[in-house]
């Protein structure tokens, strides 16, 4: 049955690409389907001076695009064109938006297109470049492509920059800057650079306490009489636009520096109600003040946060100057406090305090006079709902297991009104399992998970300022997992005690000094540990102590959702047992017959394990875009569990929907390793872990996105042990023939709050075949995995 399937799966796709290729056919007479535009470069310009190396800038300028396309093929046309334009019906209309109209060769706008690519160049000191368009409809019937040839010709440099100060306040503060400058002598006179070196100069100022500056402050005059290839750049500073006298003429002042008088903080204002300042009609008003802080609320407004939550979370002081990127840091505090909705923060001028602060310019006998003046700065703070309680209701399905499972959760944003967190979740599971080999088929779990975050650092030492260290935050957890398995019934104590932070605008840590799993085994079927037949794993399904300490750190280079081109990189570094190892060392013994300590009669495991990834995100225009990633793992034991495999749970394992999506959790490797169809629970995991992913994705259809996908990857043990097969160890010159490769085909779900995916994988190499039969010719259901996810894969 599934023979015939694959027959007709192979024929629909193939005439879908065959009637895809035919669009054309149904074309006005006379027209062409546009179906490439590309950018010719000056190859007499030196590389990094070339335009087109700024192919998306170009393509802004370009007023026709070919259509959206998947793999070469004109799906997107095609399905338009299927549309019946006669009739009006859910169906057509259905076609014609998944679709897309046929972009026809416009010759019209050809022209125009050339118009304006040869403004851009102009803009990008280019005078003297040409730009034309040739078109060819000659290489495929009834199609047109077009291929702009830019040519740069010499460029425009700066010769000289000079600087004329209208405003002499700002002489030594710029000058003083100037080493910082986007402009020098003898680079290309690009407009865009000017208008950062504005940008550059207006947000330098603005952290000095500038706070009407802005780049229209600044101009250039930019001199090229009697030269051809040289241009004069003078930059003029402007003072500040005040207003117009009653002739109509405008009235210019020095631009002033502001230092903030008072900080007004409103910590529950509603800005449903503007009229009265955020109030009710019937507010309890107070005001209190708190070094600095002139704190007003609502009495009768609940939660309240603690004067010094707000204290310390504000890094504003009275009588400092304005400092732009100081505001955005606090609206950054104060939101990752967790506590509030939202916040605005705003200025206001104090009438009547302007006054002069004189100081030396240039040289001694020069003095300045700088306008000063004060502003009030309002912070204005929306609390969320204090207290919220979730319910969820989770169906599960895997190769093995087909479940149902309910979580209810409680969760307090302000337990002791200092912004600290409080949650307890509660799940309940119900699976069955696909097993015929067993009499008990059902397992049972509850687990229970409470958790206290607050908005600092608990440590007993002083962090220093200068550390650069945002967003602090220090959470304890506990949990408690009964797990009530076909073959096995265990308790899993958990204990965290954890401190995460932000370093700099990418990066943040997470660090875990106390990091505790007791696991208690209760009972374990006979025959599934007989099924295991690695003595090496067959030791994790016993009681152990997991103690320790853990880390994370995470490098995201993403700045905004808008961001497309995205580097990740995550590493995560976890030790246990080597404290109580050590103090075990050195006052006590072990059991007479013995090799190991034991805590409460319970052996402790030691081992290291360590973890890192790399992911990039190339934007490839149109929502497509090409992700791949890097991953590499390894775990060591030593110590008190020489001889043993690290916990089952901290194993790495290949397959399912974040990994090799050809295979199903746990089913392959390690290294050559056969899998084990008749096994009763999927075990197939390692110590070590290499994998490579590649994705293609692209839009289908409003909220319906594609993926093609590339992975290769597998787990192998580290150590060569007797229970160990050689080729199921980790070897540098053997592993790449190792490897397990898979394709497949992807649907995502962007239902904006959570994207669902479903991919179907499919094997190309299967370390776990016999040798010759490992590179996968029959396509069946067999060799396929079909995976669910929530969120992409990487």
């Amino acid at each position: 049955m599934w023979r015939r399937l694959e027959r007709y799966v192979v024929m629909v796709v193939v005439a879908v690409i065959v009637a895809a290729c035919n669009v054309t056919r149904s074309l006005p007479e006379g027209s062409y389907l546009l179906s490439k535009v590309s950018f010719e470069e000056d190859r007499s310009t030196p590389r990094d001076e070339r335009i087109t190396d700024d192919r998306d800038d170009l393509e802004t300028y370009v007023r026709q695009s070919p259509n959206k396309r998947i793999l070469g093929i004109d799906f997107y046309v095609w399905i338009y064109e299927k549309a019946n334009p006669e009739k009006d019906n859910w169906w057509n209309n259905f076609k014609r938006k998944m679709g897309e109209e046929p972009v026809l060769l416009d010759t019209v706008l050809t022209e125009k297109s050339v118009q304006n690519l040869q403004t851009y160049m102009h803009t990008r000191g280019y005078f003297s470049s040409s730009v034309e368009c040739k078109t060819d409809t000659t290489r495929r019937k009834r199609r047109a492509e077009l291929t702009y040839i830019l040519r740069q010709g010499e460029p425009t440099r700066i010769d000289s920059i000079s600087y004329e100060f209208r405003d002499e306040s700002l002489r030594s503060i710029i000058l003083a800057d100037t080493a910082a400058t986007l402009l020098h002598a003898g680079d290309v006179l690009d407009i865009s650079r000017l208008d950062a070196e504005r940008n550059r100069i207006a947000a330098n100022l603005n952290n000095r306490g500038y706070l009407d500056f802005t780049v229209n402050n600044i101009s250039f005059d930019v001199d090229t009489i009697g030269r051809k290839y040289d241009a004069d750049v003078k930059m003029i500073v402007r003072p500040t636009l005040v207003g117009y006298n009653e002739r109509g003429a405008q009235i210019w002042e020095d631009n002033a520096v502001y230092r903030i008088r008072n900080i007004n903080v409103y910590p529950t204002y509603d800005p449903m109600l503007r009229s009265t300042l955020g109030f009710k009609a019937d507010a309890r008003i107070d005001t209190a003040e708190y070094y600095g802080l002139t704190i007003i609320r609502d009495l009768n407004t609940t939660p309240q946060l603690r004067d010094a939550v707000l204290r310390r979370t504000i890094p504003i002081y009275p009588n400092y100057l304005y400092n732009a990127s100081q505001v955005t840091h606090t609206n950054k505090e104060l939101m990752s406090l967790g506590f509030f909705r939202n916040t605005k923060i705003d200025f206001t001028r104090v009438d009547g305090n302007d006054g002069y602060v004189t100081y030396l310019g240039d040289d001694d006998d020069n003095l300045l006079d700088t306008r000063e003046g004060y502003i009030d700065c309002n912070i204005y703070c929306t609390p969320a709902l204090k207290q919220a309680m979730k319910v969820e209701v989770e169906a599960s399905s895997t190769s093995t297991f087909y479940g149902l499972s309910a979580t209810l959760g409680y969760s307090n944003k302000n337990v002791f009104r200092g912004a600290e967190a409080f949650d307890i979740a509660a799940r309940f599971g119900f699976e069955f399992m696909y097993a015929r080999d067993v009499a008990k088929r059902s397992a049972q779990e509850f687990s229970l998970t409470t958790g206290l975050s607050f908005p600092s650092f608990l440590v007993p030492f002083r962090i220093t300022p200068g550390m650069k260290i945002a967003q602090p935050r220090t959470r304890l957890e506990l949990a408690f997992d009964y797990q009530n398995r076909p073959y096995y019934r265990r308790n899993i104590f958990t204990t965290r005690w954890a401190y995460s932070w932000q370093q700099g605008e990418r990066s943040s840590i997470v660090l875990r000094p106390i990091d505790i799993n007791w696991i208690d085994v209760k009972e374990v079927d006979e025959k599934f540990l007989a099924d295991i037949d690695n003595r090496y794993l067959r030791t994790s399904f016993e009681s152990q102590l997991n103690a320790g300490l853990s880390a994370s750190f995470v490098y995201n280079t993403q700045r905004s959702d808008f961001d497309q081109n995205v580097t990740i990189v995550r590493a995560n570094l976890e030790t246990a047992g080597n404290l109580i190892h050590g103090l075990e060392h050195l006052f006590s013994q072990p059991a007479a017959g013995r090799n190991y300590y034991e805590i409460l009669g319970v052996r402790y495991s030691q081992y290291v394990r360590a973890d890192v990834s790399a992911s990039h995100n190339i934007d490839l225009g149109h929502k497509m875009a090409l992700a791949g990633r890097l991953f590499g793992g390894v775990g060591v034991t030593y110590g008190n569990s020489r001889g043993r495999s690290i916990p089952f749970d901290r194993m790495f394992y290949c397959g399912g929907a974040n990994s090799m999506r050809g295979w199903v959790p746990r089913t392959l490797g390690p290294g050559n390793k056969p899998e084990i169809t008749d096994a009763s629970y999927p075990s197939q995991v390692g110590d070590v872990r290499l994998e490579a992913n590649l994705e293609f994705r692209f839009p289908i259809w409003w909220i319906f996105h594609g993926a093609i996908f590339l992975d290769a990857g597998n787990v192998w043990y580290l150590r060569d042990t007797e229970d160990n097969n050689p080729e199921e160890v980790f070897h540098f010159d053997s592993f790449y023939r190792q490897l397990g490769f898979n394709t497949g085909l992807g649907l995502r779900i962007d239902a904006t709050f959570v994207i669902l995916r479903f991919d179907l994988g499919v094997q190309l190499h299967n370390p776990g075949m016999p040798e010759g039969q490992r590179w996968i010719h029959n396509f069946k259901w067999g060799n396929m995995a079909l995976n669910f996810g929530v969120g992409y894969p990487f």
